[in-house]
């Protein structure tokens, strides 16, 4: 069952019209595979593609109430919302553009969404072979052995914890950095924060490995590091004064206490501890909080593809955060959520339609930069909210419209997107619908 309009102030709609716009989404999502594909081929044509080139990227999507009944389920919270129901949305884009979406049970994991992925471009958009990059959360062996098996590269980032493989891998980068090219962001900043990359000899052969130490993560993890040291230094200080003060004696008991201290933060990364003889003792541990100094600032990307070098396998590694900026559009922008629908395929039909705002979203930002306006898609959308339609009531049962100018920043942004007919559609009769 659907939410009534008169519940939510967000739709200001008759309930009968409001069900026949719900209607329009079972419509709508029949012709999704259709429509995508349509969308792609335009694409493609247009802005000739480099469609051998696939991104890939998960992120979820919560509900307040139970959700829909075969998708929405617990699972790995993006959203910092465990307890809450969840779907997982998959995005595929290519130089930068979204071209495909998949809406998955909320509790798969990250890395069984691959293989569906893999059939629905293969089998629906005909791509032979692709160079597939997807983040550490992709991973798995059978995932790559599937790659190969179907003639596919990949770009990929390894898990840093998951494998002593990546440890060693990060330890034997004892060779000579190459500095990679400084981003339109870094470069905004007064020192930029450097990135730099080697290669490392890999254990399996055809296998590449890149090992890349980013300035900007290190300071961020050397920061996020020390913070939750302290907090966990605190709470072993205030056992170690309990214990000394005698109010906690029985070993049992006190390895309980440490258990739950160190279960917070991460404080078994960084912290050791001794009891003996009445006498508590904690310590940086000797190889956990050495390793996790050794993880600062570093990540893995692996790859086995021949012809590419360290820097080009980190830059396009480093193109997935289009896709994380994609999803940040989608919930921020686009308000993808809340999503009131109930049932599976109403929520697949809203998501699909946001996923068709992202496009246009996407589409606004490239013509705001043909024209050469510094502006994106975010803001020109806010600079256009001055653009206002005025009801003039003449008093004799009769009205009149009138659209103001808007800012000058909106007159930019209409001119650079070819928009000149600002007169809104004539208000529905008595009795009509407008759909």
């Amino acid at each position: 069952m659907e939410r009534k309009a008169s519940r939510t102030p967000r739709v200001r709609v008759e309930p009968q019209q409001l069900q026949q716009w719900y209607r329009t989404l079972d419509h709508l999502l029949e012709a999704k595979d259709k429509i995508e594909l349509a969308l792609f081929f335009r694409l493609r044509d247009l802005f000739s593609l480099q469609v051998d080139m696939v991104f890939y990227d998960l992120t979820s999507t919560y509900f307040e109430g139970a959700g829909p009944p075969e998708l929405g389920a617990n699972g790995h919270s993006r959203d910092g919302k465990p307890r809450n129901p969840q779907v997982l949305v998959g995005l595929v884009m290519v130089d930068g553009w979204p071209i495909a979406h998949h809406v998955f049970e909320g509790n798969r994991r990250d890395a069984k969404t691959v293989a569906d992925v893999m059939r629905d471009l293969e089998q629906r958009f005909g791509l032979k072979r692709i160079i597939f990059i997807g983040d550490r959360g992709m991973v798995t062996s059978q995932n790559l052995d599937d790659l190969r098996s179907g003639g596919h590269g990949y770009i990929v980032g390894r898990n840093r914890r998951r494998s002593g493989e990546v440890f060693d891998y990060i330890q034997s980068a004892t060779g000579e950095w190459t500095e990679c090219p400084v981003g339109i962001t870094a470069r905004e900043k007064a020192k930029p924060p450097k990135t730099r990359v080697q290669e490392v000899a890999s254990n399996k052969p055809g296998v590449r490995v890149f090992v890349v130490h980013s300035d900007e993560r290190a300071e961020f993890e050397r920061a996020q590091r020390v913070k939750a040291m302290g907090r966990v230094c605190t709470r072993l200080q205030g056992l170690e004064q309990r214990i000394k003060k005698g109010r906690l004696k029985a070993p049992e008991k006190v390895g309980a206490a440490v258990a739950r201290i160190l279960a917070c933060n991460h404080g078994h990364r960084y912290y050791g501890w001794s009891y003996e003889d009445g006498v508590f003792r904690f310590f940086e541990h000797p190889v956990h909080f050495t390793r996790e100094q050794a993880y600062e600032g570093k990540y893995v990307v692996q790859t086995e593809e021949p012809n590419l070098s360290a820097v080009e396998a980190v830059r396009l590694y480093k193109e997935l955060s289009e896709v994380e900026r994609a999803f940040a559009n989608l919930k921020d922008v686009i308000d993808l959520r809340p999503i009131y629908h109930r049932t599976d395929h109403r929520v697949q039909a809203h998501i699909f339609v946001a996923a068709l705002a992202f496009l246009l979203h996407r589409a606004i930002e490239k013509e705001l930069k043909a024209a050469g306006l510094d502006l994106s898609a975010t803001e020109a959308l806010t600079a256009l909210k001055s653009v206002r339609v005025v009801e003039i009531d003449l008093g004799d049962g009769t009205g009149k419209h009138s659209v103001t100018r808007g800012t000058h920043r909106a007159t930019s942004v209409l001119r650079a997107l070819g928009i000149t007919d600002l007169d809104p559609p004539a208000p529905a009769q008595p009795g009509q619908t407008i759909m």
